[in-house]
């Protein structure tokens, strides 16, 4: 019993982090960030526990960005920027597909669309004032 609580201690711990970041932090982030607290925290179970979060809705992979798999603990319907020049990613909190537009584009489809996701290309806030250019 005590091995099972070990590991929902950890599970608990990896969830709060993810939900409480706003950066999209890869495994190894959030590792390095719990390791002091969980000194027997692994890297394999990190991502364990992140994949179980996507499967079960609680948590979104939003794929390799910039040679890093990105996770956001955000599960909402919101559209992300990835900065080109830097690799930061930015939620942008408005819904581009509402549920009617999607059951319109599943109809004309002839399909079933559950959800969308959009992803936008361009410079964040902090390259943006910079006047970095992608």
């Amino acid at each position: 019993m005590a091995q099972k609580e070990h590991f929902s201690r950890k599970r608990a711990a990896i969830l709060a982090a993810l939900q409480g970041s706003n950066t999209h932090p890869t495994a190894e982030q959030l590792y390095n960030q719990l390791k002091p607290t969980l000194p027997d925290l692994s890297l394999g179970t990190v991502y364990r526990n992140l994949n179980r979060f996507c499967e079960s809705g609680q948590a979104l992979n939003l794929g390799v960005i910039h040679g890093h798999e990105r996770f956001d603990g955000e599960t909402a319907p919101h559209a992300h920027l990835v900065c080109s020049q830097c690799g930061t990613v930015v939620d942008i909190f408005q819904e581009l597909f509402p549920e009617d537009t999607l059951r319109a584009l599943s109809q004309q489809a002839g399909c079933y669309l559950e959800s969308a996701s959009i992803t936008f290309h361009g410079l964040c806030p902090a390259c943006a004032r910079q006047g970095k250019t992608s």
